[in-house]
Order: structure tokens, then C-alpha cells, then sequence
């Protein structure tokens, strides 16, 4: 446990980014999922919706520094192919 004032302070700010980043990569794996679901279930429309909201979340992990950029990107290349199989 730190004695120092300072670094007190900074292990709560860490332990309320890291909180709020597992929040925000759960948010993420959820859309995929919901993307790979409507895959199984053939339906391109919802598919597509769904596609574009899980991209959109990806890119804004990459640009919070949450996600590397080139996993994000891989991520997404994963989810169009899918996608692109309907």
C-alpha cells in the first residue's frame, strides 16, 4: 500500500480508467457478438446495423488508446468477412 499522498491518488484515478476501459472493451465484445448472432440467423439488414455500430465502437477504443488500432482494425476486417458471407 503507498504511503505517498500523491500516489494514493493516482491508484484511484488508475482503478477508475481501468473500471471504466473493462466497460467500455465489454461494450465492444457485446456488439460483436450481436453482429455474429444476426450472421446465424441470416439477417444481412440487422446485420449490417450492427456491423457499423461494432465498427464505430472499435475505431473509438483505437482512438482512446483502450485498443490498439491494428487489433481494431483486424476486428473489424473479421466482422465484415462475416458479414460479406450473406
Amino acid at each position: 500500500m503507498a504511503n505517498i499522498k500523491s500516489q494514493i491518488k493516482r491508484n484511484k484515478q488508475n482503478e477508475k480508467a481501468r473500471k471504466r476501459n473493462a466497460s467500455a472493451r465489454s461494450e465492444l465484445r457485446t456488439a460483436m457478438k450481436k453482429v455474429r448472432l444476426a450472421v446465424e440467423k441470416k439477417d444481412k439488414e440487422n446485420a449490417l446495423i450492427l456491423l457499423s455500430k461494432a465498427e464505430r465502437l472499435a475505431d473509438k477504443l483505437a482512438a482512446r488508446g483502450i485498443q490498439h488500432k491494428r487489433t481494431a482494425s483486424r476486428q473489424k476486417a473479421n466482422l465484415r468477412r462475416l458479414v460479406n458471407t450473406l
